[in-house]
Protein backbone atom coordinates (compact mmCIF):
# COMPACT_ATOMS: atom_id res chain seq x y z
CA UNK A 1 0.00 0.00 0.00
CA UNK A 2 3.38 2.24 1.01
CA UNK A 3 4.18 1.86 -2.89
CA UNK A 4 0.78 2.67 -4.16
CA UNK A 5 0.49 5.52 -2.09
CA UNK A 6 3.94 6.84 -3.30
CA UNK A 7 2.94 6.30 -6.61
CA UNK A 8 -0.23 8.61 -6.08
CA UNK A 9 2.11 11.23 -4.95
CA UNK A 10 4.51 11.14 -7.48
CA UNK A 11 1.40 11.30 -9.89
CA UNK A 12 0.14 14.12 -8.08
CA UNK A 13 3.41 16.25 -7.59
CA UNK A 14 4.14 15.75 -11.68
CA UNK A 15 0.12 17.33 -12.39
CA UNK A 16 1.58 20.19 -10.01
CA UNK A 17 4.49 21.04 -11.87
CA UNK A 18 2.71 22.18 -14.35
CA UNK A 19 0.47 24.08 -12.73
CA UNK A 20 0.28 28.14 -12.25
CA UNK A 21 3.06 28.41 -14.04
CA UNK A 22 6.27 31.10 -12.79
CA UNK A 23 6.88 34.45 -15.27
CA UNK A 24 9.17 33.58 -17.81
CA UNK A 25 11.84 35.99 -16.78
CA UNK A 26 12.15 34.31 -13.59
CA UNK A 27 11.84 30.98 -15.48
CA UNK A 28 14.48 31.10 -18.16
CA UNK A 29 17.49 32.13 -16.03
CA UNK A 30 16.69 29.13 -13.75
CA UNK A 31 15.98 26.82 -16.85
CA UNK A 32 19.73 28.33 -17.98
CA UNK A 33 21.21 27.47 -14.41
CA UNK A 34 19.48 23.58 -14.32
CA UNK A 35 21.03 23.11 -18.41
CA UNK A 36 24.74 23.92 -16.72
CA UNK A 37 24.29 21.44 -13.45
CA UNK A 38 22.59 19.12 -15.40
CA UNK A 39 23.59 18.65 -18.74
CA UNK A 40 27.05 20.56 -18.99
CA UNK A 41 28.26 19.46 -15.81
CA UNK A 42 27.49 16.44 -16.82
CA UNK A 43 29.23 15.47 -20.72
CA UNK A 44 33.32 15.15 -18.58
CA UNK A 45 31.92 11.87 -16.75
CA UNK A 46 30.12 10.74 -19.92
CA UNK A 47 32.67 10.96 -22.21
CA UNK A 48 35.28 9.46 -20.26
CA UNK A 49 33.32 7.02 -19.58
CA UNK A 50 31.94 6.51 -22.86
CA UNK A 51 35.65 6.22 -24.54
CA UNK A 52 36.51 3.24 -22.18
CA UNK A 53 33.52 1.40 -22.03
CA UNK A 54 33.80 1.57 -25.91
CA UNK A 55 37.37 0.21 -25.86
CA UNK A 56 36.51 -2.71 -23.18
CA UNK A 57 33.68 -3.68 -25.51
CA UNK A 58 36.08 -3.97 -28.55
CA UNK A 59 38.57 -5.75 -26.56
CA UNK A 60 36.72 -8.29 -25.02
CA UNK A 61 34.44 -9.25 -28.60
CA UNK A 62 37.61 -9.07 -30.30
CA UNK A 63 39.30 -12.14 -27.28
CA UNK A 64 35.94 -14.45 -28.00
CA UNK A 65 36.25 -14.50 -31.80
CA UNK A 66 38.58 -17.39 -31.29
CA UNK A 67 37.50 -18.86 -35.12
CA UNK A 68 39.22 -18.28 -38.49
CA UNK A 69 35.74 -17.93 -39.71
CA UNK A 70 34.48 -15.46 -38.24
CA UNK A 71 34.80 -12.21 -39.99
CA UNK A 72 37.05 -9.30 -37.80
CA UNK A 73 34.25 -6.65 -38.90
CA UNK A 74 32.13 -8.32 -36.17
CA UNK A 75 34.35 -6.37 -33.67
CA UNK A 76 33.00 -3.18 -34.91
CA UNK A 77 29.69 -4.15 -35.37
CA UNK A 78 29.52 -5.97 -31.78
CA UNK A 79 30.85 -1.86 -30.41
CA UNK A 80 28.36 -0.11 -32.43
CA UNK A 81 25.02 -1.67 -31.10
CA UNK A 82 26.22 -2.55 -27.93
CA UNK A 83 27.10 1.20 -27.66
CA UNK A 84 23.31 2.23 -29.26
CA UNK A 85 21.60 0.11 -27.99
CA UNK A 86 22.39 -0.23 -24.55
CA UNK A 87 25.39 1.65 -22.95
CA UNK A 88 24.89 4.73 -24.16
CA UNK A 89 20.93 5.05 -23.06
CA UNK A 90 20.36 2.82 -20.52
CA UNK A 91 24.14 2.86 -18.24
CA UNK A 92 24.90 6.58 -19.02
CA UNK A 93 21.40 7.48 -17.53
CA UNK A 94 21.76 4.67 -14.37
CA UNK A 95 25.04 6.99 -13.48
CA UNK A 96 23.58 9.77 -13.89
CA UNK A 97 20.58 8.47 -11.82
CA UNK A 98 23.97 8.98 -9.23
CA UNK A 99 25.22 12.41 -10.25
CA UNK A 100 22.34 14.45 -11.30
CA UNK A 101 19.80 12.49 -9.35
CA UNK A 102 21.57 13.00 -6.36
CA UNK A 103 22.08 16.51 -6.53
CA UNK A 104 18.33 17.56 -7.52
CA UNK A 105 17.29 15.40 -3.72
CA UNK A 106 20.06 17.05 -2.00
CA UNK A 107 19.40 20.21 -3.45
CA UNK A 108 15.78 20.27 -3.27
CA UNK A 109 15.60 18.64 -0.06
CA UNK A 110 18.53 20.88 1.61
CA UNK A 111 15.73 23.77 0.74
CA UNK A 112 13.29 22.23 2.07
CA UNK A 113 15.29 21.63 5.74
CA UNK A 114 16.16 25.14 5.71
CA UNK A 115 12.24 26.51 5.16
CA UNK A 116 13.16 28.13 1.97
CA UNK A 117 10.33 25.73 0.52
CA UNK A 118 8.07 27.00 2.83
CA UNK A 119 9.14 30.57 2.38
CA UNK A 120 8.27 29.96 -1.66
CA UNK A 121 4.56 29.05 -0.95
CA UNK A 122 3.94 31.82 1.62
CA UNK A 123 5.30 34.14 -1.37
CA UNK A 124 2.04 32.27 -3.48
CA UNK A 125 4.85 30.80 -5.58
CA UNK A 126 4.37 27.26 -6.86
CA UNK A 127 7.27 25.56 -5.13
CA UNK A 128 6.82 22.72 -7.62
CA UNK A 129 6.99 24.62 -10.45
CA UNK A 130 9.69 27.20 -9.50
CA UNK A 131 11.91 24.07 -8.63
CA UNK A 132 11.10 21.11 -10.81
CA UNK A 133 9.99 22.28 -13.82
CA UNK A 134 13.29 23.62 -15.08
CA UNK A 135 14.87 20.59 -13.83
CA UNK A 136 12.30 18.76 -16.74
CA UNK A 137 13.20 21.10 -19.56
CA UNK A 138 17.13 20.96 -18.94
CA UNK A 139 16.70 17.34 -19.01
CA UNK A 140 14.97 17.27 -22.09
CA UNK A 141 18.73 18.73 -23.54
CA UNK A 142 19.74 14.59 -22.10
CA UNK A 143 19.18 13.53 -25.98
CA UNK A 144 22.46 15.98 -27.01
CA UNK A 145 25.03 14.20 -24.59
CA UNK A 146 23.85 10.37 -25.17
CA UNK A 147 24.61 11.47 -28.83
CA UNK A 148 27.83 12.06 -27.87
CA UNK A 149 28.20 9.38 -25.70
CA UNK A 150 27.75 7.26 -28.41
CA UNK A 151 30.52 8.90 -31.00
CA UNK A 152 32.49 8.76 -28.18
CA UNK A 153 31.97 4.94 -27.28
CA UNK A 154 32.30 3.94 -31.03
CA UNK A 155 35.39 5.65 -31.18
CA UNK A 156 36.87 4.00 -28.20
CA UNK A 157 36.80 1.06 -29.34
CA UNK A 158 38.16 2.18 -32.68
CA UNK A 159 41.16 2.96 -30.79
CA UNK A 160 41.18 0.25 -28.55
CA UNK A 161 40.81 -2.26 -31.33
CA UNK A 162 43.15 -0.95 -34.07
CA UNK A 163 45.90 0.44 -32.22
CA UNK A 164 45.88 -2.80 -29.74
CA UNK A 165 45.96 -4.78 -32.83
CA UNK A 166 42.35 -6.66 -32.11
CA UNK A 167 40.93 -5.16 -35.26
CA UNK A 168 42.50 -3.34 -38.60
CA UNK A 169 40.85 0.02 -39.15
CA UNK A 170 39.37 -1.23 -42.12
CA UNK A 171 37.39 -3.85 -40.57
CA UNK A 172 36.48 -1.93 -37.76
CA UNK A 173 34.73 0.43 -40.13
CA UNK A 174 32.97 -2.45 -42.31
CA UNK A 175 31.77 -3.50 -39.00
CA UNK A 176 30.18 -0.11 -37.86
CA UNK A 177 28.47 0.33 -40.90
CA UNK A 178 26.82 -3.35 -41.27
CA UNK A 179 23.56 -3.79 -41.15
CA UNK A 180 22.63 -0.16 -39.88
CA UNK A 181 18.91 0.41 -38.54
CA UNK A 182 18.66 3.99 -38.33
CA UNK A 183 15.46 3.14 -36.57
CA UNK A 184 18.07 1.88 -33.43
CA UNK A 185 19.01 5.36 -32.95
CA UNK A 186 15.06 7.12 -32.95
CA UNK A 187 14.49 4.13 -30.47
CA UNK A 188 17.87 5.07 -28.12
CA UNK A 189 16.89 8.59 -28.35
CA UNK A 190 13.36 7.62 -27.20
CA UNK A 191 14.31 5.82 -24.04
CA UNK A 192 16.82 8.34 -23.35
CA UNK A 193 13.84 11.18 -23.32
CA UNK A 194 11.54 9.07 -20.91
CA UNK A 195 14.68 8.12 -18.37
CA UNK A 196 15.60 12.18 -18.94
CA UNK A 197 11.75 13.07 -17.70
CA UNK A 198 12.73 10.29 -14.54
CA UNK A 199 15.64 11.55 -13.85
CA UNK A 200 14.27 14.86 -13.44
CA UNK A 201 10.99 13.90 -11.57
CA UNK A 202 11.85 10.78 -8.82
CA UNK A 203 14.78 12.79 -7.66
CA UNK A 204 13.10 15.89 -7.22
CA UNK A 205 10.00 14.04 -5.30
CA UNK A 206 12.17 12.27 -3.07
CA UNK A 207 13.77 15.74 -2.09
CA UNK A 208 10.62 17.83 -2.35
CA UNK A 209 8.41 15.71 0.24
CA UNK A 210 11.45 14.68 2.95
CA UNK A 211 11.15 15.27 6.11
CA UNK A 212 13.65 15.54 9.14
CA UNK A 213 16.66 17.21 9.04
CA UNK A 214 20.73 17.34 7.46
CA UNK A 215 21.14 13.22 8.03
CA UNK A 216 17.59 12.44 6.12
CA UNK A 217 18.97 14.22 3.34
CA UNK A 218 21.96 11.75 2.55
CA UNK A 219 19.36 9.49 2.97
CA UNK A 220 16.87 10.37 0.91
CA UNK A 221 19.59 11.15 -1.77
CA UNK A 222 20.25 7.24 -1.58
CA UNK A 223 16.59 6.07 -1.50
CA UNK A 224 16.22 8.22 -4.93
CA UNK A 225 19.36 6.82 -6.62
CA UNK A 226 17.92 3.02 -5.46
CA UNK A 227 14.46 4.01 -6.98
CA UNK A 228 15.64 6.04 -9.94
CA UNK A 229 17.66 3.08 -11.09
CA UNK A 230 15.19 0.47 -10.65
CA UNK A 231 12.72 2.08 -13.08
CA UNK A 232 14.92 3.17 -15.12
CA UNK A 233 15.96 -0.64 -15.63
CA UNK A 234 11.94 -1.55 -15.77
CA UNK A 235 11.12 0.93 -18.38
CA UNK A 236 14.44 -0.25 -20.50
CA UNK A 237 12.40 -3.44 -20.36
CA UNK A 238 9.06 -2.41 -21.17
CA UNK A 239 10.16 0.28 -23.89
CA UNK A 240 12.75 -2.27 -25.71
CA UNK A 241 9.78 -5.24 -25.85
CA UNK A 242 6.85 -2.22 -27.13
CA UNK A 243 9.71 -0.95 -29.88
CA UNK A 244 11.97 -3.81 -30.42
CA UNK A 245 9.79 -7.03 -29.62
Amino acid sequence: MNYLASIGSYALMVIEVFKKPTKWRIMKALILKEIDELIYGSLGILVFISFFIGGVVAIQTALNITSELIPKYLVGFATRQSIILEFAPTFCSIIMAGKVGSYITSSIGTMRVTEQIDALEVMGVNALNYLVFPKIIAMMLYPFIIAISMYVGIFGGWIAGVFGGFSTSADFVEGVQLDFIPFHVTYAFIKTLVFAFILATIPSFHGFYMKGGALEVGKASTTSFVWTSVVIIILNYILTQLMLG
